[in-house]
């Protein structure tokens, strides 16, 4: 026979380590700073074509350059997936870094 108490910490406990990651609050000043690696193709201060597209009030756009709808999600799908000659970044920044990015991004 088994303990009803320990199966429902054991409930509990699985439950709790499945549940969703939980966001701390993104970092803007952070996020500037993993832009800089950005800042190679993209102009901040700038709608200007760089190699890529000036990003100067992007969260102010209704449309990414591809025609998608400005969402979080979907310049965090293109931070990570990349395309037309931008690198995926998908492995090579952590969720945070790119959470941050994005605050950064809605600041410009």
């Amino acid at each position: 026979m088994f303990n009803m108490d320990r199966l429902r910490v054991l409930i509990i406990g699985v439950a709790l380590a499945a549940g969703p990651r939980v966001a701390l609050a993104a970092d803007a000043a952070k996020g500037k700073a993993v832009f800089q690696q950005c800042s190679v193709c993209h102009h901040a201060d700038s709608n200007e074509k760089k190699m890529g597209p000036g990003l100067k009030g992007l969260f102010k756009k209704a449309k990414l350059a591809d025609g998608k709808k400005l969402t979080e999600v979907s310049v965090r799908a293109k931070i990570d997936a990349g395309g037309n000659g931008m690198p995926a970044y998908k492995d090579m920044l952590s969720d945070v870094e790119k959470d941050d990015l994005v605050a950064y991004l809605k600041t410009l």
